[in-house]
């Protein structure tokens, strides 16, 4: 680890603490698995009642793990690199012997057969389980409204959302309750969540990481990726998970690059792409005024700064979204014709239009993928990165996301993805990274999107943009 990018760990407070910090302070005996865990427990116990995060919480098992991770530590026995370090992740990775509801009623009572390689991976890294943590129901809504289980609420001001679907993981993470946490992104769900909540997260290529054993939505879609305080964190935890799976005909087999190391880079020369439409238009004022701060701020690092002119960004959101209807569609298909009255009403709703998607349709969506991303490199040949929002606006209120209830909820659902849907339909990367607050105390997220399997380069941009500012380093109060 490099001493200089990191604060002086704060042990008397080790929730405070980063994932990659916390880690070595394990590591070095410093701090023990069962503090840090029953740290994050007693934090956990204080918050839950008010921002719903958590499904289910395993506190006696998650202690009973940590006090084998002291005791193998004890015998000089290190099991990897995040030795003890406790962790929650979104209910939709599967782990073997463990209830895994998916967000759902449908999956109440389903017991994961196997474990998910992505969650394996971490537990071979030596971590430990607290839980699983709140989604939105199968992962499809980009608030955090669940009918089954509640909403979750965002840490920084519990009337607000989270952001879905990775809802828990959003503010589990932002209230420190969890060092880190696996999101998934289909259609802006890690992103959302990091931009609403104040947290890091890292969207990844298509076939970065394996996706057996964790929940489908949309096969040409789904990506796993990491949710942090950092993106540091998320880079050591993306080299962890990354690499080819035979149980994943869709991951790439390609070597995995050092991403950790790519975070310490400096960015002098790196060229950074500023969007002359879509992506800066409708902004909310606040977030406008973040973006303008960061691109001043990327500047002063090094970096160069160039407009670039996009391909159609609202036909790629509108190719991902028939991708998506349709391929959820028919995971569905059987669900829906056998237990309809268990899905959440706006869940089934939402499926049953893939159904109405002609299939010539959706096979000219996913034709067109392949030439959507050739135009698309073409326009930022030369660019290292784009910096987006990831969000036109700041967490709106839970009460006017009700699709049930508020009048305009389908109008602002749609206008909350409108920046997140076209990396997901190019197959691309993207970190976001926190980068301001409103004046009313809520976080303003971006994005920085990559090329094909770029991710050493986005986390080398993201971290130096990180070591110039501290957003990330805010925590939200705690009130009982």
């Amino acid at each position: 680890m490099n001493a200089h990018a990191q604060p002086p760990a704060r042990i008397d407070d080790p929730t405070l603490l980063t994932l990659t910090q916390v880690a070595d302070a394990i590591r070095t005996k410093r701090l023990s698995s069962r503090e840090a865990t029953e740290a994050c427990l007693a934090r956990i116990k204080k918050a839950q009642p008010r921002l719903n995060a958590f499904i289910s919480i395993e506190a006696e098992a998650a202690l009973k793990a940590a006090d084998a991770a002291d005791a193998a530590l004890a015998r000089g026995e290190v099991k990897g690199p995040l030795h003890g370090v406790p962790l929650a992740h979104k209910d939709m990775y599967y782990d073997a012997g463990h209830v895994v509801t998916c967000g759902s009623k449908v999956r109440r009572d389903f017991v994961a057969p196997v474990t998910s390689t992505a969650l394996q991976r971490l537990k071979d890294a030596g971590t430990v389980r607290l839980g699983a943590l709140h989604m939105v129901e199968f992962a499809f809504g980009p608030t955090g409204h669940n009918p089954h289980y509640g909403a979750a609420r965002n840490a920084w001001n519990p009337d607000h959302v989270t952001g879905g679907s990775s809802s828990g993981s959003g503010t589990a993470v932002a209230a420190r309750l969890t060092y880190a946490a696996l999101g998934s992104d289909t259609g802006g769900s890690i992103r959302l969540p990091a931009h609403f909540c104040g947290v890091s997260g890292l969207k990844t290529t298509v076939g970065l990481i394996s996706r057996a054993g964790a929940m489908p939505l949309s096969q040409s879609l789904d990506t796993v990726g990491p949710m942090a305080r950092t993106v540091e964190d998320c880079a050591l935890l993306t080299g962890l998970m990354a690499g080819a799976d035979p149980a994943d005909p869709t991951c790439a087999s390609r070597p995995v690059p050092d991403y950790l190391a790519a975070t310490r880079a400096g960015i002098a020369g790196r060229t950074i792409g500023i969007p002359t439409s879509f992506y800066v238009d409708d902004l909310d004022p606040e977030v406008a005024e973040a973006m303008d701060e960061a691109i001043v701020t990327f500047a002063r690092a090094g970096a160069r700064i160039v407009p670039v002119d996009l391909t159609d960004q609202a036909r790629l959101s509108a190719a991902s979204i028939i991708v998506l209807l349709s391929e959820a569609a028919a995971f569905h298909a059987e669900g829906l014709a056998h237990r309809p009255q268990e899905y959440g009403d706006q869940v089934r709703a939402r499926i049953e239009n893939g159904f109405a998607i002609p299939a010539v349709t959706y096979l000219e969506a996913l034709r067109w993928r392949g030439p959507a991303l050739a135009a698309h490199l073409a326009a930022v040949k030369g660019i290292d990165a784009v910096l987006a929002p990831g969000a036109p606006v700041p967490a709106p209120t839970i009460a006017e996301t009700d699709l049930g209830a508020a009048p305009h909820a389908e109008a602002m659902m749609q206008r909350l993805t409108r920046f997140t849907r076209p990396v997901n339909y190019l197959g691309l990367p993207a970190v976001s990274l926190p980068a301001g607050f409103t004046k009313a105390g809520l976080p303003v997220g971006l994005q920085l999107m990559g090329k094909p399997f770029g991710e050493a380069d986005i986390l080398a941009i993201g971290a130096a943009f990180q070591r110039e500012t501290d957003f990330h380093t805010k925590t939200p109060e705690l009130s009982t």
